[in-house]
């Protein structure tokens, strides 16, 4: 599920600080405009995958979000996303939010009914955590 060539503890290819060759520190409220708040409910389940009818030239977007674009060409979670990229979670899911309604990527949002989770959603959680 790893980018290719990628080790826990290296930064992702696709991120921002990985291309630039180096680290460097933007503060959060920087990236988003200096929003909190996603325009959209968005789960920390919710899954992310990269639009692929895209007719936008990705060279005239910001670096973060041609990572998250490139990181989403796999199916991925708003959490999973957040990691890889190494931004906190808040700032992910604002961006993420962002390029939803610009039709960038696309969300897929668990279906919870009337507040009670998904039974199948918490069995395959489960099972994985016994794999562990």
């Amino acid at each position: 599920m790893d980018a290719p060539g990628w080790r826990p503890g290296e930064e992702p290819p696709s991120t921002p600080q990985a291309k630039s060759g180096r680290n460097r520190l933007i503060r959060p409220y920087a990236v988003t405009g200096g929003r909190t708040a996603p325009r959209m409910q968005l789960a920390l389940e919710a899954l992310v995958s990269s639009a692929t009818f895209m007719s936008v030239d990705t060279a005239t977007l910001s670096t973060e979000y041609q990572a998250i674009i490139s990181l989403s060409q796999q199916v991925r979670s708003v959490a999973e996303l957040s990691a890889l990229l190494r931004m906190p979670l808040g700032v992910t899911r604002v961006l993420i939010a962002d390029m939803a309604t610009e039709g960038l990527v696309q969300i897929h949002q668990p279906s919870l009914d009337a507040g009670k989770p998904d039974l199948n959603l918490l069995e395959r959680v489960l099972s994985g955590l016994r794999r562990l």
